[in-house]
């Protein structure tokens, strides 16, 4: 485990350190309070503020309006319970999520439950990104040259795959930190953009329903599960907190937590400004007739449009470089560590790109955004964000039992499994149905 700070002794052999110093995740410790903002926004201002107009249409507004309401207050309070717990233990920064849960579940124990999640997490949320960034690619292409021969999606997704065999080799977080940078900034501007030219759209005063999608009960509620999925996915970006927070320097005077949580609060400000009012004013605009992805939905100004996807392909490939760091680190431990492989170059880009190609591969074989954002929002976003810290919390700091917090964390593991059980079969059956309907020539 990496100390807290360099002036407690360090007992590591000359080797661990080397490895450290390798390693993405711990190799620079240099980061300012505001790469946790931009990071934190690129991790979870992504391809889920898009979909948010869909699940607010599977909804409805009365449910729809709570889901959002409740799931961001759940998940600013769990992000809050992992900050505290990075270094919550004198002498050791828990720099890895899989890390604090060895601390909280035991060593072997602590990473079966960890590491499997935070792996299906970061990968898919990689395959939706990539996914993303090839349909806003071709959204782009048909508005600026909307008589142009069309293209295939796949070809526009291998276009998106091809910055990242060449970002994926930066080699830590501190170094992706002008790539995040842009990203949040183009995840600011393209949600303004998306509510903005939605705005527009409703005050034309168009007639617009609100009934939910369709008209037999049993699809209804496969609906309304896959869009708790939806929006488990745009809130779940806590994955990568403690790597994020892992690369600010700390001190016993000034430890991490302090510019980190300033970091965060800047970030889930952003985070509201972004998910409310896309998700409100978009269902309001279009009501049940929305897309998937609203800017698909949009059609005027055109330039307005053909910008704004070409801002979530910005914002995307941030998002896929900051999921995929942890991953990297993974890989890249178990093969320093465990193989015993000598840190190098070559085996860093073997890895790297060997990730890259397997995300393209699952990307161009199952392009479909809404099924998949459903299906992996419940399945694997979720425990990861609304109640696994919950339950760390409990097991670590053992709030009194039936005090405030004690109910607190509770309901929030209780709301987080119902998440896990159900919006994963909504989801299916939406992947199901899209894969039915796809045609990979288009």
């Amino acid at each position: 485990m990496a100390h807290a700070n360099e002036k407690e002794k360090d007992t590591r052999t000359e080797e661990e350190k080397a490895i450290d110093a390798w390693l993405p995740i711990t190799s620079d410790r240099n980061a300012k309070w505001w790469y946790s903002t931009f990071h934190n926004v690129t991790a979870m201002v992504g391809a889920g503020v898009l979909s948010l107009p869909y699940a607010m249409s599977e909804m409805g507004w009365g449910p729809g309006v709570t889901v959002m309401l409740l799931s961001w207050a759940i998940t600013f309070y769990t992000i809050w319970q992992m900050v505290e717990m990075h270094e919550m233990v004198h002498g050791k920064r828990f720099d890895r999520y899989h890390e604090l849960g060895q601390h909280a579940f035991g060593e072997k124990l602590g990473l079966w439950i960890v590491v499997p999640q935070q792996i299906v997490v970061d990968v898919s949320s990689c395959i939706i990104y990539m996914v993303t960034g090839g349909k806003s690619l071709k959204k782009f292409h048909e508005t600026v040259c909307p008589d142009c021969q069309p293209i295939k999606l796949t070809y526009f997704i291998i276009i998106f795959s091809s910055v990242h065999f060449v970002l994926s080799h930066l080699p830590n977080f501190n170094s992706i930190s002008l790539v995040s940078l842009a990203a949040a900034v183009m995840s600011l501007t393209y949600s303004i953009v998306a509510w903005a030219a939605s705005v527009g759209r409703g005050i034309e005063g168009r007639e617009v329903s609100y009934e939910l999608r369709c008209e037999k009960t049993s699809d209804n509620i496969f609906m309304f599960l896959s869009a708790l999925g939806d929006v488990a996915f745009a809130y779940a970006g806590h994955n990568v907190v403690l790597e994020i927070q892992a690369t600010i320097p700390s001190t016993p005077e000034k430890p991490s937590k302090g510019p980190m949580w300033k970091g965060v609060w800047v970030a889930y400000l952003i985070v509201a400004v972004c998910y409310l009012p896309v998700a409100f004013i978009g269902y309001w605009a279009f009501g049940n007739v929305v897309e998937d992805n609203i800017l698909l939905s949009l059609e005027k100004p055109t330039w307005v449009i053909a910008a704004a996807n070409l801002f979530v392909v910005v914002h995307v490939i941030g998002s896929y470089q900051v999921f995929a760091m942890p991953v990297f680190d993974m890989i890249e431990t178990y093969a320093v560590k465990s193989m015993r492989l000598k840190p190098s170059t070559l085996l860093r880009f073997g890895v790297r790109t060997t990730f890259v190609a397997l995300t393209l591969f699952v990307g161009l074989t199952i392009p479909f955004f809404g099924g998949l954002m459903g299906f992996f929002g419940g399945f694997a976003l979720a425990p990861t964000s609304y109640y696994l810290p919950c339950i760390i919390w409990l097991i670590i700091v053992k709030p009194k039992r039936f005090g405030f917090s004690w109910f607190i964390n509770w309901f929030c593991i209780i709301v987080g499994i119902l998440l896990t059980v159900l919006s994963p079969i909504g989801g299916m059956w939406t992947l199901i149905k899209q894969a039915k309907n796809y045609r990979f020539y288009q």
